[in-house]
C-alpha cells in the first residue's frame, strides 16, 4: 500500500488560514477530497494521513467526518489543546475514532520554550496511553527544543514534519541543523517525514539538486525504516505539483532498491500511524 503522509484539506477562510500569505495565493480556495481523489489516482498512491491546518477541535472533527466518508484518507492527526486541564479526557474522546491517529500543533508560531514547557509536557504524556502518536511540526532552530523532548518520553512515538523547515538554498545545509538533525535521529523513537520541502526555497523556485543534500542528510541519519514521502498537499501547489514533490522523492532514493521503496512510500507510514 503506497502511503502519503502528509496533506491537508480545508473550505477555505482568510480568518482562519491566515498562514495562507500573498505569495501562497494559489492555495486560497477550497480543497477537499474530490480535488485530490485524481491526483493519487494519477500517481499511484492508495491512501493518505490528513493533518490538521488550523487549531480547533472542530478541525479535527472535520477531518474525521471526511475521513468516515472517503476511504482513502487512511489516518487523521487531529488538534486538541495539550495545555488544558482535560487534554486526557478529549484524548480519551477522539482515541474512540479507529482513525484518528495523533496530534499536532504548530510549534513555530510559539514563543519562548514550548516544547520544554512542563504543562505542554504534561500533555505529551497522556498520548501514550491512547497509542497516539505526534507531529513535530518546528523551525530548525527550534530543534534542540525537540531533542530534548523526545529524550524525556522514549517510548513516545513521534515524527518530525518537513525537515523542521530548513532553507533550501543553494550553498546546502547549515552545521548547526545537520548536526541537530543527527542528534535528533539518535532517538529511535522519532521518525521523519520527507515533506514540505518545495516551500522552503527562496521565492519558490528550485531545480531538484537544490535537495540533494538535505535528503542526503537525513537518509543517512534515519536510514530507510524511519523515513516516509509526504507531499504536504495542497501546500505544496505554492511551488510544485504533486507529481514533482513525489518525483522529487522518487528519483532520490531509486537506486536505493524496491525494498527502501516500499519502506518509504508506504510501510513505515502504515507502521507509524497503525494504519489498517
Amino acid at each position: 500500500m503506497k502511503i502519503d503522509s502528509h496533506q491537508h484539506f480545508w473550505n477555505y477562510d482568510p480568518a482562519k488560514y491566515s498562514w495562507i500569505n500573498d505569495s501562497m495565493y494559489k492555495i486560497r480556495k477550497d480543497f477537499l477530497p474530490s480535488d485530490l481523489v485524481p491526483v493519487l489516482r494519477k500517481a499511484g498512491i492508495d491512501g493518505t494521513i490528513a493533518v490538521e491546518a488550523f487549531h480547533s477541535e472542530r478541525e479535527t472533527e472535520f477531518l474525521l467526518g471526511l475521513a468516515e466518508e472517503f476511504q482513502f484518507i487512511k489516518g487523521v492527526v487531529g488538534w486538541i489543546d495539550l495545555y488544558s486541564e482535560d487534554a486526557g479526557q478529549r484524548l480519551k474522546h477522539f482515541s474512540e475514532y479507529q482513525v484518528f491517529k495523533g496530534i499536532r500543533h504548530t510549534v513555530y508560531d510559539e514563543k519562548g520554550e514550548y516544547l520544554t514547557d512542563v504543562s505542554f509536557q504534561k500533555g505529551i504524556g497522556e498520548l501514550q496511553k491512547y497509542e497516539l502518536t505526534y507531529d513535530i511540526l518546528i523551525f530548525e532552530n527550534q530543534l534542540p527544543g525537540a531533542i530534548e523532548l523526545v529524550k524525556r518520553f522514549p517510548e513516545q512515538p513521534f515524527v518530525l514534519d518537513h525537515m523542521a523547515k530548513p532553507h533550501i538554498i543553494s550553498d546546502g545545509p547549515s552545521e548547526e541543523w545537520i548536526k541537530n538533525i543527527r542528534e535528533l535521529s539518535s532517538c529511535k523513537n522519532v521518525y521523519c517525514k520527507l515533506s514540505g520541502l518545495v516551500t522552503e526555497t527562496p521565492r519558490f523556485q528550485w531545480e531538484p539538486c537544490d535537495f540533494l543534500p538535505f535528503l542526503k542528510v537525513v537518509s543517512e541519519a534515519f536510514g530507510e525504516d524511519r523515513l516516509m514521502y509526504g507531499s504536504d498537499w495542497p501546500v505544496c501547489l505554492s511551488a510544485a505539483s504533486y507529481e514533482d514533490t513525489l518525483g522529487i522523492m522518487y528519483d532520490f532514493f531509486a537506486a536505493s532498491g524496491e525494498g527502501t521503496i516500499q519502506k518509504i512510500f508506504g510501510a513505515n507510514a502504515v507502521k507509524f500511524y497503525s494504519l489498517s
